[in-house]
């Protein structure tokens, strides 16, 4: 917690402040005194130099005495309700009071009663417990993983069916406390933002299996389709095969995206004869491949998944010889050691979709 005075509502047209205490080592607090006007608008050097040399070590268990023996007005009352003997509480009150140099009960023949500086405290003190306590549940919160913020990245075309939307619903019911930051971006982009740290997890198509910093869980295997206007001439085959497409134009990825699917894709398309395919545009995801298919520019390779939401010119066709699955994962660093990511992971592995493919890759 901060140091200093924080202002509380006006009262009675005076402006109070609020005591605000800093946590040290064992459990104790410190209390800074206030700074005085010139103070505060004096340039920071001025402010070390001033800074007011003494502090008050008080822990928390001295505020929830005073708080008690304040509300109780008795000291035998507060000693029953804090469940402690009645000459220790007596004792711990005498240290505050010892501590911060003035009296906090004027002591009265059967019981005691707030002094003016003691009103003063008592209600900041009930604030002060009241934050310390608020601020202990949230961080409980965060560190069980139902508080706190998560950033996940995910491809656009695989957004519409599935894993991710699905992971994202149960995610947001779970944990309705929690900030759920989605970014969509290309694989590329998301691997990058996830190294960095910028997003916690992406949701990606083709990650090379053994990586260094990232670790992964494959959620779904897509087939490849190609994507033709649906006034192509290759929309009047009844089958295609690779063959089929030597005079097509094509619009690509780029090989940088996913440099080993790549590779694999042209030697997939050179043993059904497809040798050199003639790439006349290249793009960085499935939905401006799509995009360009539809302005007739020209064919595309495109995952399956793509179905869910593909332009209304745009046809989606099986080709018979070509045979290689799209791995798509949900990717997040090793080192990541959030409660949050760990219980969006634990969720999607227990996904049955997800935990079927895992059995069928054994």
């Amino acid at each position: 917690m901060g140091a200093g005075f924080l202002p509380l509502p006006a009262t009675r047209g005076f402006l109070r402040l609020g005591l605000v205490f800093r946590f040290r080592r064992g459990g104790s607090l410190r209390f800074m005194p206030p700074m005085s006007r010139g103070a505060l608008d004096a340039s920071n050097t001025s402010l070390l130099s001033n800074r007011c040399s003494y502090d008050i070590d008080m822990e928390l268990r001295h505020l929830r005495y005073f708080v008690a023996v304040g509300e109780e007005q008795h000291y035998g009352r507060a000693a029953a309700r804090l469940r402690v003997a009645q000459p220790a509480l007596s004792r711990q009150i005498q240290d505050l009071e010892r501590e911060i140099g003035f009296q906090l009960f004027d002591r009265l023949p059967r019981g005691v009663r707030l002094s003016a500086a003691g009103r003063a405290l008592l209600e900041d003190a009930r604030l002060i417990l009241q934050q310390v306590n608020e601020a202990t549940i949230r961080a409980g919160r965060v560190a069980r993983g139902l508080a706190g913020t998560l950033r996940v990245g995910f491809t656009e075309s695989a957004s519409w069916h599935g894993v991710v939307p699905a992971s994202f619903l149960q995610f947001r019911q779970g944990q309705p406390d929690a900030e759920l930051q989605l970014s969509p971006l290309s694989s590329l982009d998301q691997v990058q933002a996830v190294r960095s740290g910028q997003l916690d997890a992406g949701y990606v198509f083709n990650m090379p299996r053994n990586d260094a910093e990232l670790d992964q869980v494959q959620v779904a295997s897509q087939t490849l389709v190609l994507a033709v206007h649906k006034r192509h001439p290759l929309t009047k085959s009844k089958s295609l095969r690779l063959r089929d497409l030597t005079d097509a134009d094509f619009v690509w990825f780029p090989r940088r995206q996913s440099p080993a699917y790549y590779d694999r894709l042209m030697q997939a398309c050179s043993r059904g004869g497809l040798k050199a395919p003639r790439i006349v545009q290249e793009a960085m995801d499935q939905a401006t491949l799509l995009s360009l298919v539809a302005c007739g520019l020209g064919v595309a390779f495109v995952s399956d998944a793509t179905r869910w939401r593909c332009p209304k010119d745009v046809a989606l066709r099986p080709v018979v010889d070509m045979h290689l699955p799209i791995a798509f994962s949900l990717v997040w660093r090793k080192d990541n050691a959030s409660p949050l990511l760990a219980r969006f992971v634990a969720e999607v592995r227990q996904r049955p979709d997800v935990r079927a493919l895992a059995r069928s890759a054994e």
